[in-house]
Order: structure tokens, then sequence, then C-alpha cells
């Protein structure tokens, strides 16, 4: 889950809908998005939600699910939160037929689970029997802040979890359905400290009785060179249909197998750099069922920097690992190495299946297993050979960033030169990275690049919170603006210029106009027949800034790509401005610590961005000179008229706030700048300018200092015109470090 509600910008681009529960707020523990029913299911504490999916819906229901009476009253006697731990956080929701769900909950560390009726498609339905309960353990940790993971298939749950009230037992269980529960020995060498990420079924052929169920986790590493408590990533899996052994693994796997999962970046010398700790998994369903693409967030768990990577891997890869030699240790005191004796048949991991079976060696089941096959699974369960991502490297790294890289989906959307997979990431702050990759040729090098980041129909991702959870569009195409240039530099798959605007790309649509520059983003190239130089800013706008004080020329560029610099232009001459410690580059513009009056000129901000180049703003400079505004701001009742209204991209309203007038005293308007630019910082002033004098300005105040404006243009004029008499270099300290400039 997301850590912090959507802000306004994505609300007033009619991009987002936001759902905070039925009582201001939801604590927010599973979510179901059913597709067939365009229905959002929602799982928090002590309740379920049933939303209807719609860019205007609004319907929702709700049931309330408490643990069953007196769980409450045991779980703080054990000395548990009454208010982290010991309520019915709802952590499961899967559907379990075509008119109910399967809902699971912590009970106050005693879990229990109810089919909640939801009806058929089209219609809007939600009721639960609280009295109807069953015995959640296997299903769902008792301890709500504990990860699990789960899938469903053919009427039973495959789980993995630690199904224990002290959070000890780790294993993978298989409940439910008409087959007896099934679960892993208890054996550091199956399970070592694991932590399960996620679970899916994929099948590996038309056999259905060859279907395999996917566990993703990490465990504590029992390989040769690692360190103590090292971590390590696995791919485990278990047959669908085993049932146990008949002697040997009594109710326990008989087919369960675990590989090594590598996500690294290759270093200098063979010196990799590793991803050890998994954050998340999705799986990227094909047109081929039997090989999704596996995109897996990992983290490092290094002391030296704090980085996080995206590997994807791909089924044949993994089959090929599990395939392969099995890893062997003789004991504690031998190297791993590759298990080169015989290898009983059937082969251990594989199922019992038409493609298993030979002539005159036939199995029903698991049963029917030799006790040697059991015997060797339960002391070989580890593969030798790791699996590599594909391309060998992760397609996406971030390192030393502010934020953690938490939950991953996917989607693959058709452009105009091909295919390409848009990550949308979640982070802990609340936000959304929007990413794409884009491979260079025929070369291994790929290129990263985040469309967007979005702090937070059928096409809308889901992002929860424990405020509420937010449906966000996948796009706002309309925000790279009307340009072909601009829609071109974007890169974004879901885009394409269309001749008149930036606009939502449909690969069917056969628009002769219609131009895209995923892979290149060069527009010489895409838009050749257009006027580039449409896209430049020609226009001055007046900044006022005042001496000795700081001020901020602000400039963004819609790509996050591009690069940014700064000319400017004196008597019709232009120069590269000269950043030192007293002017400064940003990211959002040119900051100047300590105004200058020679600073005054027409400041021009350009972009540059594969070749090509553009004029984003045009800022004319004037500098106030600071003993003229010193004098204004030292007499009783002065300020600036409300008319100094004037403000430009990175500029601010020059006025004194209304209760400065009242106050008769400069000592308060001082105390009252310097108070807030030091509580908000320059970036939001205009907001609170705008929130000031509609709380407190009025017209007949407004009328009284209709003159101060002229007043203070005749006392700049004189002051220029003394200065021009005199000569040598200005240069004196600041004497009002309260007042702020602009």
């Amino acid at each position: 889950s997301l850590t912090s509600p959507l802000p306004a910008d994505l609300l007033s681009t009619n991009r987002s809908s936001i759902f905070s529960g039925h009582h201001g707020q939801l604590t927010l523990t599973s979510v179901f998005l059913d597709e067939y029913r365009d229905r959002l299911f929602l799982g928090g504490k002590d309740v379920l939600y049933s939303l209807m999916l719609g860019p205007t819906s609004t319907e929702s229901k709700e049931l309330y699910w408490p643990p069953l009476p007196g769980n409450r009253e045991n779980c703080i006697q054990t000395g548990k939160d009454p208010q982290t731990d010991c309520a019915n956080f709802v952590r499961l929701l899967q559907p379990y037929n075509r008119t109910h769900l399967l809902a699971c909950g912590t009970g106050a560390f005693q879990p229990m689970c109810a089919f909640v009726y939801v009806g058929h498609r089209g219609e809007h339905v939600f009721t639960i029997d609280p009295v109807n309960v069953e015995n959640g353990r296997g299903k769902v940790p008792h301890d709500p802040s504990f990860r699990f993971a789960s899938t469903f298939r053919g009427g039973e749950l495959y789980t993995g979890l630690t199904a224990d009230f002290l959070g000890r037992d780790s294993v993978i269980f298989r409940s439910m359905g008409g087959r007896s529960t099934m679960r892993t020995e208890t054996d550091q060498k199956l399970l070592h400290d694991p932590k399960f990420i996620a679970a899916h079924v994929i099948p590996d052929n038309d056999d259905r009785d060859d279907d395999k169920v996917y566990f993703f986790f990490t465990e504590k590493a029992s390989e040769p060179g690692d360190r103590e408590g090292a971590i390590h990533t696995r791919v485990g899996r278990v047959c669908a249909n085993d049932v146990g052994g008949q002697r040997v693994l009594v109710n326990k796997w008989s087919t369960f197998i675990k590989a090594r999962l590598v996500c690294s970046v290759p270093g200098p010398h063979g010196i990799d750099t590793h991803f050890n700790q998994l954050e998340d998994v999705f799986l990227l369903r094909t047109k081929d069922e039997r090989n999704p693409d596996v995109y897996a967030i990992f983290s490092t768990i290094s002391n030296v920097f704090q980085g996080f990577a995206v590997c994807v891997y791909r089924m044949a890869d993994i089959r090929e690992a599990f395939n392969g030699p099995f890893a062997h240790k003789e004991g504690p005191d031998y190297q791993w190495g590759a298990y080169e004796g015989r290898v009983p048949y059937p082969r251990p991991g594989v199922c019992p299946s038409k493609i298993t079976n030979q002539p005159g060696r036939e199995f029903g089941s698991t049963k029917d297993f030799p006790d040697s096959v059991l015997q060797f699974a339960r002391s070989h369960p580890l593969m030798w050979r790791p699996v590599f991502p594909a391309l060998r490297r992760p397609v996406l790294v971030q390192a030393n960033i502010p934020h953690k890289l938490q939950q991953i989906v996917v989607d693959r959307v058709e452009a105009e030169d091909g295919h390409y997979d848009v990550m949308f990431i979640g982070t802990n702050v609340g936000t959304v990275l929007k990413v794409i990759t884009i491979q260079n040729g025929n070369s291994l090098e790929t290129e990263e690049v985040t469309l967007e980041e979005l702090h937070v129909f059928k096409q809308a991702i889901y992002v929860g919170s424990p405020a509420g959870v937010a449906q966000v569009k996948l796009h706002r195409c309309e925000t790279y603006g009307k340009a072909c240039a601009e829609c071109c530099l974007a890169r974004d798959p879901y885009c394409a210029w269309d001749g008149f605007t930036c606009a939502q790309y449909t690969p069917n649509n056969k628009r002769r106009y219609r131009r895209q520059g995923i892979r290149h983003g060069n527009p010489a190239l895409q838009c050749v027949d257009q006027n580039l130089s449409d896209v430049d800013v020609t226009e001055d706008d007046v900044v006022y800034g005042t001496e000795n004080n700081s001020t901020f020329l602000e400039c963004v560029p819609r790509s996050p790509q591009a690069s940014v610099s700064w000319l400017v232009q004196r008597d019709d001459r232009k120069e590269e401005v000269k950043l030192d410690d007293r002017v400064m580059a940003t990211e959002q513009g040119l900051l100047f610590r300590h105004l200058l009056h020679e600073d005054e000129g027409v400041y021009i901000c350009r972009s540059r961005e594969h070749g090509f180049s553009q004029t984003l703003v045009r800022l004319s400079l004037q500098v106030l000179q600071g003993d003229a505004v010193d004098e204004l701001m030292s007499r009783d009742n002065a300020g600036f008229s409300d008319s100094i209204k004037e403000r430009s991209a990175g500029s601010y309203r020059a006025w004194m706030p209304c209760t400065a007038y009242r106050s008769g005293t400069s000592s308060h308007s001082r105390l009252w700048f310097k108070d807030i630019v030091q509580m908000i910082g320059p970036s939001n002033l205009p907001h609170v300018e705008e929130y000031c004098e509609r709380m407190w300005c009025n017209d007949k105040l407004r009328r009284k200092h209709k003159s101060m404006l002229e007043k203070y243009r005749q006392a700049q004029e004189s002051a220029r015109k003394a200065r021009s008499k005199s000569s040598g270099e200005r240069n004196r300290m600041p004497r009002n470090k309260d007042s702020l400039g602009h």
C-alpha cells in the first residue's frame, strides 16, 4: 500500500477519483479487482467494501465484519495492541465461484474465513453470514503485519505464510477443496526463515495434471561464500496434484523444489552488485498463458548504499533451472556442488501426469512414487543453477534515491513501432513512477525513461493507502502540449500526435498525421513537415526582484530527460548565465541568492533532448532598488498596492498582507514575511498570498492603498537618476534582512 492520498493536480485534470470509506478513513489491507463484474473489492479493519467501477459510478456497499465474540478481549489479554493487532484485518480476497468471494481476516490473532455473496454480473449485491465462519489458520497469518502469498485454483487455496501464533512456523499450505491438507516439512533446508511475496499457478503445457504452483520468496542463504544473515531470493514450485507420499512425506509436499533468482548489475573485474531482497512480483500475462513475463522489484541489503532494481524473468529460463542439476552438499564442512550421481525416476519435482508417465512406468499420483524419489526430494530441494534475468541485467536501476520502490504493475502497450511494457511503480512516499525501458538497437544497453511521477476506463491503476483507494488513469496526453515536437519528446506509448494535439494512441487508427517517437524521441524525424519553431516561447514575462534579496526564476521542462541551459540577453547581446555560489541552477529554475542591479536582463530558459532544443520561458528580470523598498517598508502604513499583481512563472506578486496595513508598524510586516517564508518556502508562496488576500483583504483597504504603486515607481526613478551620476561600484550589506524581495 502507498502511504498518502493523491494531491490536487490529478483531481484537477479529472484523472483520478478517491474512495476513503464510509467513515472518512480506510485502513486498507487487501484489494481484489474483479474485471468480470466490473467491481473493486476492498478489505480493511473490521470492514469490507464493494465498489462499482466506471468513470461516473460512485456506488459502494459496506460490510461490518469484526472478530468473533470474545476474541478481541482474548487478544488484548495476551499483550497485543488493541488498535493495531486486536481487530479483524481482512488480508485475503479471492474469487471462490461465480457468486461468492472467499474472505479471510486475522480475527484478533485467531484467523477466520467466510464466503461473501457478491451476486452475478450486472447486479450489485454484497452480503456475508457472520455466523457461518470457518477457521482461517493456514490461510492468512495471525499477525496483520506479516507478509504472505496465496493463489486459488480449482477450489483449493495455496498459501505461503507463517501459520502459528508466534510467527515461527513458515510453511506452504494447501487447504480447502476435497483433498487432505498439504504442507511443507519443518526443515530449514526447505524453507529457512522465508518471507513470501507472491504465488501464481502457471501451466507448463495443455495437460492440467502437470500444472504447477510457483512461489516467490526470500530466505536466509546457505550457499558457500555467503556471510551470516545473507538473504537470497527464491522461486519455488509444487505440483498442483501433489498428495504426498504413502510411507514417506505423508501429507507433505513431495514435489517441492526451489532455485535462486539473481538480479545484479555487472561491475568491473567481474564483481557484480547484487539486489537480493525481493519487494514485489507482477506476472505480465501474454497470449501464451504458459509463458508470462515475471517482473520483480529488488532492493539491496548493503550497508554501502540503498538501491533498487527491476528484473524481468522468462519462464523458459525458470524451467531450465528446474530441469538442470540439483545442488548437493555431503555435510556442513563440504562444499556445495552440482549433484553428479544417479537421479531416481521419476525425476524429483515432476508431476504425475501423461507427460511424465512412460510405458510400463505409470504413476497415478505422488503416493505411487518410490520412496527413493521422496527421500531424494527431501534432501535435495535446491537447484544448482540460478535463474538470471533477460539480457542478464536489470531493466531499471535506481540508487541513493529518497524513496523506496515497493510495488509494481506492468501494462503492455501497442505503439507505432512495436510494443512497450509500461511499469507503474509504487513508492513508500505515496507516488507512482511511470517508466519504460528502451533497448538501443542490437546492443545489450537499455535506456530508462521516466514518463511521469504521479503524486497520487477499463484502463486505470488502483492505488491503495491507509486514507483510501484511488483510481488513476494511465495517461494524460493533453499535458504534453499541442505541438508535434512536444508530444514526440514525451515518448509515452499511450500517446501520439494526431495532427492537432497530443492524444491517446489507438493501434488500429489509420489517421494520416499520427506520429510517435518512443524509441528515439527525435522530433526532427517524426515532425519533419511541421514548424518546430512553433514550440518556442517568444514573449517576455516580467519578474520583479529587490536588490540584496533572493529571487527565483522558474523553468521546468515537460520531459524529465531534458537538460536545461540559461541565457541572458542585454542590449541585443546574449550570453550564457555564469553560475556560482550566488547564482545557482536548480531542477526547478534559476536561483539568485543575492540579487544585484547588474543582474537585470531578459533570461531565456532552453531545454535540449535528443538534439532538439526549444525555448521554454523568457523572463524579463527588473531589479528594484533596495533603498527605495526599505524606505517604503519602514514607513507607517507602508506597503504595496494590490494592483501589483503581474506575475509570471517563477515570480511573486509584490504586495504586503492586509494585516500589515492594519497594524501600522513595519516590524509586524517583516515578521509576517519571515515566518511565512521559513514555514512554507518560496515555491508555495503564491498559494499563501491568494489565501491571505481572500481571508484578510477587502475593497476598502484596496482602495486605500491604490496610490502606493505610483509612489513606489517615482521613488525608483529618482534612485536610478541619482545612481547614474555616481561612479564606482556600489557595495553595501543588506539593511533589511527580514524583508522578502520580489
